[in-house]
């Protein structure tokens, strides 16, 4: 089943820094899209960065730009999220997916994984 693990999340101290991880299983990396979206309790899960393939281009949601960097490395088949100067707000459920461009649309993409827990607190 083509699908990603996500890992490094946790608990973290405001203005701290975490880096996630993505892991696709059962398929490649090449070719697709790979988004980070998040999704707090009660609220609608919504994309935070995205990366293609094609030529390396990314694409930031406006709550973390500059504070967050998405990465690839294809070779080792994972996707990364660097995160810095953490916030509250930052506090979800983190997932990566696959798609065919950077829309920022959930629906659109696929190979969802089942996420890693960010909690910032102070």
């Amino acid at each position: 089943q083509a699908q990603f693990v996500e890992s490094g999340g946790g608990l973290v101290r405001i203005g701290g820094s975490l880096r996630l991880s993505c892991v696709a299983s059962g398929f490649t990396l090449d070719g697709y899209a790979i988004a980070w979206f998040r999704q707090a309790p009660g609220k609608e899960r919504e994309g935070v960065s995205c990366i293609i393939d094609s030529d390396g281009s990314t694409a930031y949601a406006d709550s973390v730009k500059g504070r967050f960097t998405i990465s690839r490395d294809n070779s080792k088949n994972t996707v990364y999220l660097q995160m810095n100067s953490l916030k509250p707000e930052d506090t979800a459920t983190y997932y990566c997916a696959t798609g065919w461009a950077c829309s920022g649309y959930a629906a659109d993409f696929d190979s969802w994984g089942q996420g890693t827990q960010v909690t910032v607190s102070s």
